[in-house]
């Protein structure tokens, strides 16, 4: 058995093509998902909806005690856990990191105690390699993108969701800190008219109580009639992106998921900073982000301001192609190969 330990709602797009391809190998899947208040309404609709096996826990040591007890072959994980260290000899372990983004945290998380980390590309595995000498990694790619470049995923029904189906179609996916919500028009859809707009943000803006405003904004650019905002049960983001002409976004993995379709992405430059992290505290918005978000400014066009956006989108959307060399050059060093095989290359892995 092979486990997939599932601490968020949004780490299931990255389980599910490797799932796929390790049922259709005959070997058997299990899932480890821990309950949660604001998001467990989401969470059923996608057991339900992707007929998953699973165990509820409320804590990592619930999580644990079943891994000690059940002894699977491999337990994957997509981000840090506290009793790795303690599965050693009980069984195998696997980081798949949950995006591809510029935080530092992509990083710093392989200081945890996994048997392999699976990882996107070879300035990123040399970089790791570097960094953590006596760790495994092995490189396989985005395993999440497999589903839209094999064409599996058919993306949304927009005249369903009461879209014009004639449109451009643009995917706002801005994270939740720091973001770039704040810093929108109150009547952005209605400056966008020509275009479909897909609202699709991460999911703590819907549900984090400290991020009630940047709810009320997103539902109020809901009630446009070219606007659409993902329920929370939508916690996907493929069938946006599959669906998608063009992505704004700012500091956040869609970033480069989308660039690596080879799909337009503009990138937001103007974010909302706490006061915590202005001024004389920059310095900790500069710890939050990692080096490679400067490095990799150029898989975009930028908007520096909120006033420069619609220019900026208008002429992507007129010339997709002006970006392309860059999002190649970007994508193989941040994403690997996106062949839609990084979920074979997985299992290859974990089944050898």
């Amino acid at each position: 058995m092979i486990c997939f330990d599932a601490l968020h709602p949004y780490y299931l797009p990255q389980y599910l093509p490797v799932m796929n391809e390790l049922l259709s190998r005959g070997e058997s899947v299990h899932f480890v998902i821990y309950r949660s208040k604001e998001q467990q309404a989401a969470l059923d609709a996608l057991v339900k909806q992707y007929k998953l096996p699973v165990t509820w826990v409320d804590d990592a040591e619930q999580a644990l005690e079943f891994y000690l007890k059940q002894k699977p072959e491999w337990v994957i994980f997509g981000n840090t856990f506290d009793g790795s260290t303690k599965l050693k000899g009980v069984c195998r372990t696997a980081l798949m990191q949950h995006g591809i983004g510029p935080k530092a945290v992509y990083y710093t998380v392989s200081e945890a105690d996994f048997d392999v980390r699976f990882v996107e590309g070879e300035y990123r595995l040399k970089r790791l390699q570097e960094m953590f000498p006596d760790k495994l990694f092995i490189d396989t790619g985005y395993a999440k993108l497999d589903p839209i470049v094999q064409r599996k995923e058919a993306g949304l029904e927009l005249s369903a969701l009461g879209l014009d189906p004639d449109k451009p179609t643009l995917l706002y996916a801005p994270t939740f800190y720091p973001s770039s919500i704040e810093k929108m028009a109150k009547d952005w859809p209605a400056q966008f008219s020509e275009y479909n707009i897909l609202l699709k943000p991460h999911y703590f803006s819907l549900s984090k109580p400290a991020y009630k405003k940047q709810k009320q904004l997103l539902e109020h650019w809901a009630s446009f009639d070219n606007a659409y905002l993902a329920t929370a049960e939508q916690t996907n983001l493929l069938p946006f992106m599959a669906s998608a002409d063009l992505l704004i976004s700012d500091a956040s993995s869609a970033l480069f998921e989308f660039a690596a379709l080879d799909k337009p992405v503009v990138w937001c430059d103007f974010y909302h900073l706490r006061w915590s992290y202005r001024g004389i505290f920059k310095f900790r918005f500069n710890q939050r982000m990692d080096e490679d978000l400067y490095r990799y400014a150029g898989v975009a066009v930028h908007a520096k301001t909120y006033k420069e956006l619609k220019s900026v989108v208008d002429q992507q959307i007129a010339e997709p192609d002006s970006y392309a060399p860059q999002r190649a050059q970007y994508t193989y060093e941040l994403a690997g190969k996106v062949d839609g095989l990084c979920s074979q290359r997985i299992v290859n892995f974990l089944t050898s």
